[in-house]
């Protein structure tokens, strides 16, 4: 049996959907996945063992220039790719009409996806040919299991959603694995970030636990924060620029991560390692942090500058044992 996943992005709801994968996987032997993606996040589905083909989409792009002759023939070789095979069932895990309209309506195959009532964009149902009832009040990752259970027919596993990307980075792990933190300092809202001052805090109070700190980056003004970070600490590493696979091996080999609310948090989640995120304005009640070894602080008020520096060092503590001398 052969399932095209369409899930184009962002990169939280992408690594949402790879529990799902796994439950069918471990229900019907032999299943396999082909998936749609945004092409900025093509990497995660290489990562599970019961995916075969990614097809890479482009829709934000696209958009930008979508009547000119190089957007209008890589549409073109898409959707020629896309109809290339007949799936024998399609599940749109999306829920959105852009993705509904411009990649689940043109494969070939039998549709599935959430109801008027479930789906985050109603209108997005008309386009599938059978729709299920999915609980609203659950995390994604198990909305999505749920999905896949009533999409292919098997019965949701009780036991917690695995990722099983987790053992693709074990074989490549860092050379000084479990001997860092990463703190994930990058985001994409102001309101998100949390202050320097209060990195700078908690980088001062990691010196004496004897770990390295490493500061990834991806645009060239988190580049610059990940340097006035650093700046005057010998204990701190800034990576360079790094893909999204090479960012997963450095997060899988780290004793823990401080993270703010952003996409890597949700892939700390799903390598399986212990995870401090901090929010402000935003609820992770059921698209927060979904896995093993996750935490959390919620700034009072919402405010990310009222959780402080040393607040996020005791929790760190009582996460993971810091003190390496």
């Amino acid at each position: 049996m052969r399932v095209l996943i369409v899930k184009t992005s962002s990169m939280g709801d992408v690594l949402h959907t790879l529990p799902a994968l796994t439950d069918a996987a471990k229900a019907m032997p032999g299943l396999r996945f082909d998936w749609v993606v945004e092409e900025g996040f093509a990497q995660i589905p290489t990562w599970h063992p019961a995916v075969d083909k990614v097809l890479p989409v482009a829709i934000r792009r696209w958009r930008k220039n979508w009547f000119s002759a190089p957007v209008i023939a890589e549409r073109k070789a898409f959707y020629q790719a896309l109809r290339a095979a007949k799936y024998d069932a399609i599940i749109d895990a999306q829920g959105l009409l852009k993705s509904a309209v411009l990649v689940t309506r043109k494969a070939l195959g039998v549709k599935h996806g959430m109801d008027w009532n479930s789906a985050r964009e109603p209108l997005a149902s008309f386009f599938y040919n059978q729709r299920h009832a999915i609980a609203r009040q659950q995390h994604a990752v198990e909305r999505t299991r749920e999905l896949f259970s009533k999409s292919i027919q098997y019965p949701v596993p009780v036991q917690k959603g695995d990722y099983a990307i987790a053992r693709h980075f074990l074989a490549t792990a860092p050379v000084d694995t479990n001997s860092y933190v990463i703190f994930l300092h990058a985001t994409t809202r102001d309101e998100k970030h949390w202050p320097e001052t209060h990195w700078r805090e908690l980088i001062q109070l990691m010196h004496k636990t004897g770990l390295r700190i490493k500061l990834p980056w991806g645009a060239e003004h988190e580049h610059k924060r990940a340097l006035r970070l650093a700046e005057g600490f010998d204990h701190v590493e800034v990576l360079p620029r790094l893909t999204l696979e090479q960012v997963a091996k450095q997060i899988a080999g780290a004793r823990a991560v401080v993270s703010v609310d952003t996409g890597l948090s949700h892939l700390t989640a799903a390598l399986d390692r212990p995870n401090l995120t901090l929010y402000g304005p935003t609820d992770p009640g059921l698209i927060g942090g979904y896995g093993q070894n996750q935490h959390e602080i919620i700034g009072a008020g919402k405010n990310m500058a009222n959780i402080t520096a040393k607040a996020a060092f005791d929790a760190l503590q009582t996460i993971t044992p810091l003190a390496t001398e």
